[in-house]
Order: structure tokens, then sequence, then C-alpha cells
């Protein structure tokens, strides 16, 4: 059973802080998730680049697809790996910046009032069984924990940010997860 805490982390998470988070804005209801796709670099995964990204370690030049990042200070609430393996980076009750210039239902600033949860992945690549696993595990303890949120306040970055975003891509399986939230 998963169980998110008074300071906003979730058990049992694996809790790897970051710089990178403020406060929410005040009386603003978290009732959004939005879902995302990463791989460092892009394509390959077991690698600590996203960790190293998300807590401003990540050595630019490892790689040259990183060159771009330099200077970035982005973050993501959660991330479950290519095995199923869920980290946690930011407070649930902080924003996290994982969402960038975004809009829902005319709402601007997603990081507002959203959680970001990452998914190891690319947009053309089939996430793993694993994954589907614990994130419907760590979305139905959300839907719990979280009043304002509901199953139909469930997006993709691409929701939140067209034209400029395409994650978790066309290889994210929406049905498939929705079953997993249901069960």
């Amino acid at each position: 059973m998963y169980h998110v805490n008074a300071a906003g982390w979730l058990s049992p998470a694996r809790h790897i802080p970051s710089p990178n988070f403020n406060a929410r804005p005040p009386a603003v209801a978290v009732d959004l998730i939005v879902l995302h796709g990463i791989s460092l670099p892009a394509g390959r995964f077991g690698e600590p680049y996203i960790e190293e990204l998300f807590t401003n370690c990540l050595d630019c030049s490892a790689h040259p697809d990183f060159q771009a990042l330099r200077g970035l200070e982005v973050s993501s609430h959660l991330l479950v790996d290519r095995l199923g393996r869920l980290t946690q980076f930011v407070s649930l009750h902080q924003r996290a910046w994982h969402a960038g210039k975004s809009v829902f239902e005319g709402r601007e600033n997603c990081n507002d009032f959203s959680i970001g949860i990452e998914l190891e992945g690319t947009d053309h690549r089939p996430y793993t069984d694993a994954q589907y696993r614990e994130l419907g595990r760590v979305v139905r303890s959300l839907l719990r924990s979280v009043p304002a949120l509901s199953p139909h306040r469930i997006v993709g970055h691409s929701d939140v940010a067209p034209g400029r975003k395409t994650d978790p891509g066309p290889a994210f399986d929406w049905q498939r997860f929705r079953q997993q939230v249901d069960n």
C-alpha cells in the first residue's frame, strides 16, 4: 500500500530531493496529473542522467545531446523507470518544474496545479509492463490521497503543451493505463 505523508512524500518511493521546485500559489488545489516521457540520452535507458538532470548534477559534457540542457533547471514529482522503480524528487505539496509553458482548460502554468510523473521512455518505444503496473499503483494512491484529483484529469505533456511537446507519445497505451488505474 502506498502512502503520502504529511510532508507530501510518497512511500515506498525512493526520495532524491531536487532543488528545482518552489511553492505553489496560495489556495490552488492540485487537480491534474501530467504524464511525461523522458530518456537521456534520447533512446537510452538505465543511465543515471535523469536523476542528475533533476538534481542539477548533470555533466553536460558527458554526451553531445546534453549541450542543450546546460543551465536548465527542471524536475518532476515522480519518475517510474523501465524496471518499474519509483523515485520522488519533489514533495507533492510543492510545485515541480515539469510542464513548462502550458495550459489546461484555459488555465496557464500547469505546474501550479499539477503533479508531474515522468516515465523513462520515448515517444515510439513501448513502455514496459512494470511501468504500467507501478504507474497504476501510484495514480490510484494519488487519487485516494489528493481530494481534487480524478481519473478524468490525467493528461499527457503533449495535451498541456501541444506543438511544443509530444510525450508520453504514441507508444503510451492510454487504454492500458486507464485499466491499471481502474483495477
